[in-house]
């Protein structure tokens, strides 16, 4: 995932589950939708659909220029974040920050959901991989091909 012809040409790579379907995620920037493809400092440029997998949720690649990790990932999950744990860490030879925290759901029902991102410092600027999932239950489900992206990042 990410190298040339793998359906997202990415500034990195990382092994996919098998089944996991990525797509390319283009937005002109004057489109009303723009601004959905934007978390803080960075915008979505690939979208890897779990569904195929049997899993309803995304792990999602946003990209943005050269910044401060730790403060871009607070940007990435804005005020209304519950409870962020944030880690620095390596992710191969990149240094990175990693957040587990929890959002409320998005229907309003009054479900807290789990949600964690990754972002590292690239040639080209910085790329978080985010696992956006359903709910909580298929946030588990979609963990072990998070951690893969994660544990495989060049």
């Amino acid at each position: 995932m990410g190298a040339a012809g793998s359906g997202c040409e990415l500034p990195v790579t990382f092994t996919l589950e098998e089944s996991y379907q990525p797509k390319t995620v283009s937005i002109a920037p004057d489109d009303p939708l723009a601004e959905l493809a934007k978390k803080g400092p960075v915008t979505m440029v690939c979208e890897i659909d779990a569904k195929p997998a049997g899993n309803i949720g995304f792990l999602r690649v946003y990209a943005g220029d050269k910044a401060e990790l730790r403060t871009s990932l607070e940007a990435f999950i804005g005020k209304g974040a519950l409870e962020p744990a944030f880690t620095d860490l390596r992710i191969g030879d990149r240094a990175a920050v990693e957040v587990v925290y929890q959002q409320k759901s998005p229907l309003d029902d009054g479900e807290v959901d789990k949600e964690r991102a990754f972002v590292v410092e690239t040639a080209q600027g910085i790329v978080v991989v985010a696992l956006d999932s359903f709910d909580s239950d298929e946030h588990e489900s979609i963990l072990p091909a998070y951690e893969l992206a994660k544990s495989t990042l060049a």
